[in-house]
């Protein structure tokens, strides 16, 4: 079991062990005694899954407040651009975002605390995305920062012309006016 730091406080990659043979593969998407042995403690309470075409770009989405929510983030088919801003303003990596590709191919998830902003962009046709939550969505408590906000350069490795973007989405605001 991999567990790597990355440029960003408490922000972490899990590279699990993907056991191959003939018949494909088996591995262990989460298992809690591994991530305890890592001092890693949280309390799943909900998950999630979204199956988009490519070109979408869901987010930067996070809840507020009481709300927050950690992330453990992963692809079960297809492939994303994962991508996070740190809104945590005690801490120096503030405003920051780092991205990250997802696969099916790679089975990297990534481990998104309470305080980041968290999108993707979708570059495969039928990417199914998942994860789990820490603590339950709730609708009043939403926001999020607009995915092409320049300030953050973010590169999403989708072309402007191909990119699916909700009404939702291009409403919202950018990080200099959260």
């Amino acid at each position: 079991m991999a567990f790597k730091n990355t440029e960003i406080d408490d922000l972490m990659i899990y590279e699990p062990p993907v056991f191959l043979d003939e018949r494909g593969y088996f591995f262990e998407s989460f298992t809690l005694k591994k991530w305890e042995e890592h001092n890693l403690k949280y309390d799943w309470v909900q998950d999630n899954e979204a199956k988009s075409s490519y070109g979408v770009i869901r987010g930067l989405h996070f809840q507020k407040g009481d709300w927050a929510q950690a992330k453990l983030v992963r692809v079960i088919t297809g492939k994303v651009l994962d991508v996070v801003v740190d809104l945590r303003k005690n801490k120096s990596t503030y405003g920051r975002s780092y991205s990250i590709i997802l696969s099916a191919e790679n089975k990297r998830q990534l481990l998104v605390p309470r305080g980041f902003a968290h999108g993707y962009g979708v570059l495969e046709n039928d990417t199914i995305f998942a994860y789990k939550c820490d603590n339950y969505y709730n609708k009043e408590s939403e926001s999020g920062i607009h995915c092409e906000d320049l300030s953050l350069e973010i590169d999403w490795l989708i072309p402007n012309e191909k990119r699916i973007v909700s009404e939702k989405d291009l409403c919202l605001p950018l990080l200099k006016n959260l």
